[in-house]
């Protein structure tokens, strides 16, 4: 009998702790458009590439959040678009029993960080698909960013 009390208090207690899951991670969107195809396989200059990246993240149950990155690349040469590609990499998360001045963190560090190099490989993916050299995205400091969106939030809310 004591051992079965035992079984289930270690049971509690193991359900208590704090937890991390990855449950799925998937495109959820993918675009890309070379708008001035043909023409522009044949143009030999060093082409511009821009990129941009935002993340968002909602929560779908009592402990389990979706987690996306936006990446937006574009490539120009002058004021030509060589080609544009947006991937929207996203994952499920189950986060169980994590205070919730740390559950921000989680959603907006970690899991960003997780998502990234799939984000990544699908960026690099389309556009070799598309007939152009490889894109490399450089790693992202995603603390520094959840810093920088954390600040932005207290300079808004301090003007209001």
């Amino acid at each position: 009998m004591a051992k079965e009390d035992n079984k289930a208090a270690t049971s509690e207690e193991q359900t208590q702790q704090p937890g991390f899951s990855i449950e799925k991670i998937y495109v959820k969107d993918a675009s890309l458009e070379i708008p001035n195809a043909p023409q522009i396989f044949t143009d030999r200059s060093q082409p511009q590439v821009g990129i941009e990246l935002s993340n968002f993240a909602q929560q779908l149950e009592a402990s389990v959040f979706e987690v996306a990155i936006k990446v937006t690349v574009t490539s120009k040469i002058e004021d030509k678009t060589v080609f544009l590609v947006e991937v929207t990499q996203a994952g499920i998360f189950q986060i169980r029993n994590v205070p919730e001045e740390n559950l921000e963190m989680i959603v907006g560090i970690t899991c960003p960080n997780i998502l990234f190099p799939y984000a990544r490989e699908t960026v690099s993916d389309l556009v070799v698909r598309a007939g152009f050299q490889p894109v490399l995205l450089n790693p992202i400091n995603f603390e520094a960013l959840f810093a920088q969106q954390k600040q932005q939030q207290a300079e808004a809310a301090s003007k209001h």
